[in-house]
């Protein structure tokens, strides 16, 4: 049997305090990358504070940093202090999100635009400020929504921006694969993140009945397929999207 190690390899997962991004940092910690835990610079500080305590939860491979993946200079700051430190980039989780739910006729432009802007603007920024760094057999991995093939109600921002981290996803893995880059996507169906335990319980026993599972994931669920999709078991794997939703296809 073969064990998944990715000793001497270097991961940055956005968004990488909390939830699916910690679950998916904690799973290539475990085996042996070194991680880099991305955090929005918030002004309280609060993000620094959760992410650092998660870094120093782990291990002296982790580091935690900061950046807007709205914000190119940024990300390009963090890019250049990673590959000081740990040299070339092997594995990009692109997992900073945002929810600005809200029905059609309510939502504002700001609404639109800001979800747009994280969810999938981010993306293309933090591909953008890697790609020149990352060795060859790196995989970069985007987590995408099962709301972007059901379009949920009051998620025209997020469905939208998801489905386009998808399709976005097909696109760089035909043009990185002369590099041998990989380059694919997850789909998660609710997770028992703080964001998905924020669902008003009638709503979550709802939608729990459209899971032939009966259940929601657990973000470790997430992270160990991510984890498969950075390590060589996923070698011939590129431009695909896993649904990780417990069948749920409403």
């Amino acid at each position: 049997m073969r064990n998944i190690d990715l000793t001497g390899k270097t991961a940055i997962v956005t968004g990488g305090g909390q939830g699916i991004g910690l679950a998916t940092a904690t799973s290539l910690f475990e085996a042996g990358a070194n991680v880099i835990l991305n955090y929005f610079p918030d002004a309280e500080g609060n993000n620094a504070t959760i992410a650092q305590t998660a870094c120093e939860a782990l291990g002296d491979r982790c580091l935690a940093l900061p950046a807007d993946v709205r914000d190119p200079e940024q990300l390009a700051s963090m890019c250049s202090e990673i590959t000081a430190r740990f040299g070339g980039i092997d594995i990009l989780v692109n997992n900073a999100g945002i929810l600005r739910d809200r029905s059609f006729k309510k939502m504002s432009h700001s609404e639109w635009s800001d979800v747009i802007d994280t969810n999938l603007t981010g993306v293309f920024n933090c591909c953008k400020a890697v790609v020149d760094s990352l060795n060859e057999g790196a995989s970069i991995i985007n987590v995408a929504s099962l709301s972007a093939v059901t379009g949920f109600f009051g998620q025209a921002n997020y469905a939208s921006a998801k489905a386009g981290v998808i399709t976005f996803t097909k696109v760089l893995s035909k043009e990185l694969a002369r590099q041998n880059i990989r380059v694919n996507a997850v789909a998660p169906g609710v997770v028992d993140t703080e964001m998905g335990k924020s669902i008003p319980e009638d709503n979550r026993q709802a939608m729990i009945k459209m899971v032939p599972l009966g259940r929601f994931a657990e973000p470790r669920e997430i992270g160990d397929v991510v984890l498969f999709l950075a390590s060589d078991l996923s070698s011939y794997v590129t431009g695909q999207t896993i649904h990780i939703n417990g069948g749920w296809w409403a």
